[in-house]
């Protein structure tokens, strides 16, 4: 089987096996990883190598630029303390109780390699809890602060990794430049993308073309990582720095038309990513377990499901402790986490891409020729800390979220939003007051706009009433009515086109339009 059937056979997998996870609700990360074992257990499958610089320069970036771009900067600032703790903080701590344990279970494990399997495994995926998170009803606090931690502690991880492979090829690195390292790293990483960011926004905000924008929008991920990269700094950061400048700029350096198709691009090209990236984990797992000799494996997937034990311990403890070092300092109640959401919190800690292809970047021989202590080992630890956090927490974090009684917040984001739809009808019916004097002879239109607003004015509030209630009964035949008519439409439009009154362009120019129409509807 040729690499392109290969691909296109991964890719039908991938669609199937998202397509099941909607209908049995299990999120489709652990489906694909899942799928990925079985089809890799299926003989004639060819051996799939991931190429841990494919995921690091290919994959990664965009994955981080777009989580970026999307998450609300308010909700990051205004949980920032928390998330520099787990990202920081915690990630070093994981690291270091994992490498205690490694130290003490792997034979032939030196402390530097045992410290670099506690920089790759100590990592939450920012991808994996994404992906749970999303289909979960949590309150938005508790997805920021997820998705925040996904985002930063990336950086922590790999520059940890870094010097402790610098220590274990005999690399010599004092503490102190140690340190050094990582807060250079840190700050030249947030430097390149805000100033990566800030470019793109001025060559953005001079375009007006569709194709080019979209065409930059797919480069900038890796306009940041790649330079933020050679210059020895954090690209991790440098995505996302520029990921969370861009997005903040995005309304007002894109047209409508760029937004709607930018959404539709990125969409697929995070489904593809997502998909092809979990469904390999789980054919190279396979390919693992089917080439070592199965006494290894299991003594390897035993230490694997201890080093598992040890990261959800050591994160219970430290979200624990978040809870009660703000009262302890005094600090505000906002910056309180509350006891459900820190259980919440450290149940979600699921690995993925990043420990995936940390492990497998490990170097296969030292300097001086000799093989690479435990690299093996290392590899399989990894396989089995992705596998039993990504299945088995991700299968039963709905569970805890039932269990401690967190419910969701959508009261408070419906509230916002039709907050802020008030407001805009109240500007728009502004606006229109006073362009009476500036077009009196359209006073027609200008009427029939005043009554548009009018009417939403009245129905604002339809938008978060109880279900069943009369005015979302209402609400829902207005939708209905309006859907009946654009469907009247489409179906005239593929009528005259049928009979050859109009050609195929012109039937997409028009069947656009009420595609837009349809959107807005139901926003």
């Amino acid at each position: 089987m040729i690499a392109a059937e290969l691909l296109l056979l991964v890719l039908v997998v991938v669609a199937a096996l998202v397509t099941v996870s909607r209908l049995i609700r299990v999120p489709y990360p652990i489906l694909l990883l899942v799928g990925g074992l079985a089809l890799g257990l299926i003989p004639g499958v060819p051996h799939v190598e991931l190429d841990p610089e494919v995921v690091f320069l290919l994959i990664l970036p965009p994955l981080l630029y777009v989580t970026a771009f999307l998450t609300p900067v308010r909700d990051f600032r205004a949980n920032l303390t928390n998330i520099g703790s787990l990202a920081v903080g915690l990630v070093i701590a994981s690291a270091v109780a994992v490498a205690l344990v490694a130290s003490a279970l792997v034979p032939g494990i030196t402390w530097p390699v045992a410290l670099a399997l506690g920089a790759i495994v100590s990592p939450p995926d920012a991808v994996a809890a994404a992906a749970i998170a999303e289909r979960l009803a949590v309150p938005r606090r508790v997805v920021s602060i997820l998705e925040g931690e996904s985002l930063v502690n990336d950086a922590t991880a790999l520059t940890l990794y870094r010097g402790a492979l610098a220590a274990a090829t005999a690399v010599a690195l004092s503490p102190l430049a140690s340190v050094g390292t990582f807060f250079s790293a840190v700050v030249g990483g947030i430097v390149v993308g805000l100033a990566v960011g800030w470019l793109i926004v001025q060559v953005r905000a001079r375009l007006a073309d569709l194709p080019v924008e979209i065409t930059i929008s797919l480069l900038t991920p890796y306009a940041a990582y790649l330079p933020a990269e050679l210059l020895g700094v954090s690209g991790v950061l440098a995505a996302v720095s520029c990921g969370l400048y861009v997005g903040r700029r995005g309304s007002r350096i894109m047209g409508s038309d760029v937004r709607l198709a930018g959404r539709a691009v990125w969409e697929m090209l995070v489904f593809l990513l997502n998909g092809l990236v979990f469904i390999l984990i789980g054919v190279e797992i396979s390919t693992i377990a089917r080439a070592m000799d199965r006494a290894t494996l299991l003594d390897l997937a035993g230490i694997g499901l201890a080093v598992s034990l040890t990261l959800i311990g050591v994160r219970a403890v430290w979200l624990l402790g978040m809870t009660v070092r703000p009262r302890l300092l005094r600090k505000s109640a906002q910056m309180r986490l509350r006891l459900a959401e820190a259980l919440v919190l450290s149940w979600a800690g699921m690995r993925g891409v990043v420990s995936l292809a940390a492990a497998l970047a490990l170097p296969i021989a030292l300097p001086s020729g000799a093989s690479f202590p435990a690299r093996d080992a290392l590899i399989v630890v990894t396989f089995t800390v992705i596998l039993v956090t990504l299945v088995g927490q991700g299968l039963t974090l709905p569970a805890v979220i039932k269990a401690v009684k967190l419910g969701g917040d959508d009261d408070a984001a419906q509230h916002e939003e039709a907050h802020a739809r008030g407001e805009l009808i109240g500007e728009a019916t502004r606006r229109i007051d006073e362009l009476y004097a500036v077009w009196p002879g359209h006073r027609e239109l200008l009427d029939q706009l005043m009554t548009t607003y009018r009417h939403r004015s009245e129905h604002a509030d339809l938008h978060h009433e109880e279900p069943g209630s009369a005015a979302e009964q209402e609400l829902v035949e207005h939708r209905q009515i309006r859907r009946s008519v654009i469907d009247a439409q489409r179906e005239a439009l593929a009528g005259m086109r049928d009979r050859g009154a109009i050609d195929d362009d012109v039937l997409r120019s028009i069947e656009r339009d009420l595609d837009l129409e349809e959107v807005r509807m139901e926003a």
